[in-house]
């Protein structure tokens, strides 16, 4: 297996997004975070060998990082097309021949029906724009209905939320721990050139 900074320079390529859309809260996934989440996720065993699925996958860094990890395909389902052209640009640029399936659809309404064993990758929404609270919830609850397990990444201050959810989807939350998200400017309202976010990543086996 290929050591986690190993993983994040092979994921350094990965473009972003050309025209970011704040009402997805389209911020792309730093590689270092990626790589330690598709790190993390594999040690578990929940990579190799699975079908692996990116719910708003963008322009495709978690799906290339669980591409890289010997899975036996990996599907990314975001809504916005000029994303999902980045990300099989980006898949050129990473060099995976894992069998790859990019779909345009609503990734809480994934149009996915899976018989084999199966992992989810996300990093949701955080809900940080007005009108859409919460919306990492319809991530998980579709999350809840595909995958065995999922790792999400969310908002520092999000584990009681996520424990609770977990339970009430006969789920439970087995690994939690923090990572760093760091945001570029991006759109008009940042004021800083770039910000570095706590956030919370979470490992739930759904039954």
């Amino acid at each position: 297996m290929a050591t986690k900074a190993a993983l994040e320079t092979q994921l350094s390529v990965v473009a972003g997004f050309e025209n970011p859309r704040v009402e997805l809260e389209q911020y792309p996934t730093p590689p270092g975070l990626a790589a330690h989440v598709v790190h993390v996720a594999d040690l578990n065993g929940d990579v190799e060998g699975k079908t692996v699925v990116d719910l708003g996958t963008g322009t495709g860094m978690l799906a290339l990082g669980a591409a890289l990890r010997g899975p036996a395909r990996v599907v990314g389902v975001d809504i916005d097309a000029d994303a999902l052209d980045t990300a099989r640009e980006n898949r050129i640029r990473v060099g995976t021949t894992t069998p790859i399936h990019w779909v345009r659809a609503d990734a809480t309404q994934a149009p996915l029906c899976i018989d084999e064993p199966t992992t989810v990758l996300m990093n949701p929404p955080f809900g940080a724009q007005h009108g859409h609270e919460h919306a990492d919830r319809a991530f998980l609850q579709t999350a809840a209905s595909l995958s065995n397990v999922s790792y999400s990444v969310h908002n520092t201050g999000s584990q009681e939320f996520v424990e609770a959810f977990a339970a009430d989807e006969g789920g439970e939350v087995t690994h939690a721990f923090r990572a760093t998200f760091s945001l570029d400017r991006q759109f008009d309202f940042h004021d800083e050139d770039s910000k570095d976010i706590d956030t919370e990543v979470f490992r739930i086996e759904w039954n």
